[in-house]
């Protein structure tokens, strides 16, 4: 089932293209690899598929289904959760700050056990201990600490989208989230690729603070979550 826009099926497009590599399966269904995350597709909504998904679903964990529109729980499986995302899009990216604002630095191996933690705290999606691999997260620290981060994750043609922003509750309100998305914007919009991303349709908070920085809502997309 051949999307008419990448965006539209977001998971089948990063698995069957830029995100190949990370994918296990056949053509008939995917799920990314387990040390990334819980994403997994169907290749369309008819039994044989629905079947083959429906194997990819860990003994011990979630798959979680991200598509245009509400899909169906495969035979077998049992639904976890359902919920509704705002897909937004942005045509570029803010100005960096004049007065240079916080040092931003690029995190790595190394920063793992703290963006595991910080990721822990924040929820900012489904994190993995290969999560931090998907491509450039860059993080804010003082004395030390890493207070906050962001990074992106579904790469689709011409296009990434922005994920893993995460802040320390007792940090926030000091515009750091704001400062890495702006920054990985501009990071994508460099490498020439448009940014997207995702929230929950009734986060307002966050859909208003995308909205400053560029983001329009293009469409509404549906999680299924389920398990054995």
């Amino acid at each position: 089932m051949t999307p008419a826009h990448p965006l539209d099926r977001p998971v089948w497009s990063m698995l069957t293209g830029r995100q190949a590599h990370l994918a296990e399966g056949d053509g008939l269904a995917l799920r990314i690899d387990r040390g990334y995350g819980v994403f997994g597709v169907a290749a369309d909504a008819g039994d044989e598929a629905q079947a083959a998904l429906a194997v990819l679903v860990p003994d011990d964990g979630e798959l979680w289904i991200v598509e245009g529109e509400p899909w169906p729980v495969p035979a077998g499986a049992r639904e976890v959760k359902r919920a509704v995302l705002a897909q937004m899009v942005a045509e570029g990216a803010p100005p960096a700050p004049r007065d240079g604002g916080p040092a931003i630095l690029a995190l790595g191996e190394d920063d793992a056990p703290e963006m595991a933690a910080l990721a822990d705290h924040a929820k900012p999606g489904p994190w993995g201990p290969s999560t931090h691999r998907y491509g450039p997260f860059f993080g804010i620290r003082e004395k030390g600490r890493l207070l906050a981060m962001a990074g992106q994750r579904i790469l689709v043609p011409g296009m990434a989208e922005v994920s893993g922003v995460a802040t320390w509750e007792d940090c926030r309100g000091r515009g750091l989230a704001r400062t890495l998305i702006g920054h990985v914007m501009r990071a994508m919009v460099a490498r020439g690729e448009t940014p997207f991303l995702h929230s929950y349709a009734d986060n307002a908070g966050a859909i208003g603070l995308y909205e400053t920085l560029g983001f329009r809502i293009r469409r509404e997309v549906h999680v299924l979550v389920i398990a054995k």
